[in-house]
């Protein structure tokens, strides 16, 4: 039985029902639109990150309007596999989360409506590049600097993220054996490294933190707080429940002293934390301008991302805390920057003044907010059962 969603909650569907529809029109030859205004540019990970809400939304236009981005992704995939950043670009290339986007978002679309060998050559493909992405042969991915949806973001080697993609797409292939492999690598993303960073742990209320590491290489590790990423691993089951019950825990402790100390304004986690300050030891001269503490890629609340998090305590069984933070987020996507909108569907909000920063009625914003609410009212996540 699905469960009584709020009437803010149900406004706020069909808002970003209207910004999907809006998007999917009079785009650049045919496709999305990556945001109304801002990015005209069918941007790949954006646009197969939406593919969750879309396929929950049940809109037969925005369903045409994915399955041509897949398509074209396919014709436009590499010789050896790989899928470009830009839909319709085939030579922009470079980035490490495209193609087991790609991967992920064609195995649910092909779930969901039933069409179960469309693109299967693609898939194949998509699946090869991947497996030559591990430098050791051993399923564990690594990636450049900035590949991945963070452009301003200095995530190198093992970055969680990607990792967590990997994960997700080798469960949805029922790629047991590779997977098995994974699991028993996963131990080099948790977060204890072999020396302290002092820069985190004074920032942190426990030393005892029961998250996945930003990112992993050998001797060198990040152990910064990466919210897409965990909760990534808590929906795919990755993370075992108990574990998942931990995380969930110590975010919600941190976002408290967060709050407390000014560094928050919003009911709803940063994307990154601690922030990563000038007298830091990973801090980068360019982050001044583009990536300031609690801004951008720096601890900014970006509302895709909440999605992701709450359809993690939906996924972790933390369906009570779940609806209230569907609540929040109903919230956050109200500001606009600059649209005359009773709804922005902003791209990201400061996190210590909570306004608006970036793109208004962005396409992911629109359909995460659309599946996460679809996950609180089945009270299962779609699309990622737990085994």
């Amino acid at each position: 039985m699905l469960r009584s969603l709020p009437k803010s909650v149900e406004e706020a569907k069909q808002a970003a029902l209207e910004v999907l529809l809006n998007n999917a029109r009079d785009g650049r030859n045919g496709l999305p639109r990556t945001a109304a205004w801002g990015y005209p540019e069918p941007y790949t990970r954006d646009l197969l990150i939406g593919a969750l809400g879309t396929l929950v939304s049940g809109n037969e236009e925005l369903v045409r309007s994915l399955r041509k981005v897949l398509q074209t992704l396919a014709d436009n995939q590499s010789e050896l596999g790989h899928i470009p950043s830009l839909v319709d670009v085939p030579a922009d290339r470079g980035a490490s989360d495209t193609t087991p986007l790609f991967a992920i978002a064609l195995s649910i679309f092909q779930r969901a409506t039933g069409e179960r060998s469309f693109l299967a050559e693609a898939a194949q493909k998509a699946h090869i590049w991947l497996c030559y992405q591990s430098p050791e042969d051993d399923v564990i991915v690594t990636q450049e600097p900035t590949s991945d949806w963070r452009d301003e973001q200095w995530v190198e080697g093992s970055g969680l993220f990607v990792n967590t993609l990997i994960y997700t797409y080798l469960k949805l292939r029922g790629d047991s054996v590779r997977l098995a492999t994974l699991e028993k690598l996963l131990p080099r993303l948790d977060r204890w490294g072999s020396e302290e960073q002092a820069y985190v742990r004074a920032a942190l209320s426990s030393a005892d933190a029961p998250y996945y590491a930003l990112w992993s290489y050998k001797v060198a590790q990040s152990e910064r707080c990466d919210l897409l990423g965990n909760s990534l691993a808590i929906l795919s089951g990755m993370a075992p429940l108990a574990r998942a019950r931990q995380i969930i825990d110590f975010v919600e402790l941190e976002c408290t002293a967060l709050r407390e100390r000014g560094l928050l304004a919003v009911d709803l986690p940063p994307c990154l934390f601690p922030y990563i300050r000038p007298e830091d030891a990973d801090w980068r001269p360019r982050y001044a301008r583009y990536n300031p503490p609690g801004c951008y890629h720096n601890g900014g609340v970006w509302p895709f991302v909440c999605g992701f998090y709450v359809a993690a305590l939906v996924g972790a069984g933390r369906t009570d805390l779940a609806e209230k933070k569907l609540l929040a987020l109903t919230e956050l996507v109200r500001p606009a920057r600059l649209a005359k909108q009773k709804f922005g569907f902003n791209e990201w909000i400061g996190a210590e003044d909570g306004a608006p920063r970036g793109q208004d009625w962005q396409s992911w914003s629109a359909s995460m907010y659309l599946y996460a609410a679809e996950c609180v009212a089945r009270g299962a996540p779609p699309f990622f059962e737990r085994s």
